[in-house]
């Protein structure tokens, strides 16, 4: 019963956490409507995840935690990261930017070549100090509060959490494809992650 509460919880959350649309979760959004190499980027978001929890919970949390400059100096590196990204995206939809939403990988049209979408994907996720924020600190500082038999548990049911989230983002995106054939919708929806943005930044900023 332990381990199952303990996986229970790791996988709630992290949903809770990871279900926001952070910068991560914007750019692979963006490639999941324009179906573009969403295995690859899904999978390096999920395996960066992946290590980061494990990180976190095999202690190194809790160490962070232990040190309240450091938190507040990665939560303010994470708020200048948040708020550049949201004005970049603010840009995008002052300028109406339109995708070809029903690009194929291999189209020689693509805006985005397969280099450059990877290069971009893992700047998101290594380069993001809320990435770390997020899974060293929070999960890994509550998964290291476990004790030995169930943390291992709690890790797993958030590596689990973080996977089936990507791979359903990734891939669920294309559904939403006929919806972005339009630039109003695009204008929407970069508004919207920039306004996240902010916020994300402004509720970092005051700790």
């Amino acid at each position: 019963m332990p381990q199952l509460q303990a996986l229970a919880n790791g996988i709630g959350l992290t949903f809770s956490l990871i279900v926001a649309i952070g910068a991560q979760n914007a750019f692979l959004l963006r490639q999941g409507l324009k179906r573009q190499y969403v295995l690859a980027l899904a999978t390096i978001c999920f395996v960066s995840d992946a290590a980061l929890i494990t990180l976190g919970c095999a202690g190194f949390g809790s160490l962070v935690q232990a040190h309240p400059s450091w938190v507040q100096a990665v939560s303010r590196i994470g708020a200048a990261f948040l708020i550049v990204y949201g004005a970049r995206t603010a840009w995008f939809a002052w300028q109406s930017q339109r995708f070809e939403v029903e690009a194929s990988p291999n189209s020689a049209n693509s805006s985005d070549s397969y280099r450059k979408a990877i290069l971009t994907c893992l700047a998101m996720t290594w380069l993001n100090p809320h990435v770390y924020l997020d899974t060293v600190l929070l999960l890994g500082g509550i998964g290291g509060r476990y004790p030995a038999a169930t943390r291992i548990d709690f890790a797993a049911g958030a590596i689990a959490a973080s996977g089936a989230w990507f791979y359903s983002l990734g891939y669920g995106a294309g559904w939403l494809a006929p919806l972005f054939r339009k630039p109003l919708t695009w204008r929407v929806l970069d508004a919207l992650i920039a306004l996240t943005m902010w916020l994300i930044a402004a509720l970092l900023l005051r700790g």
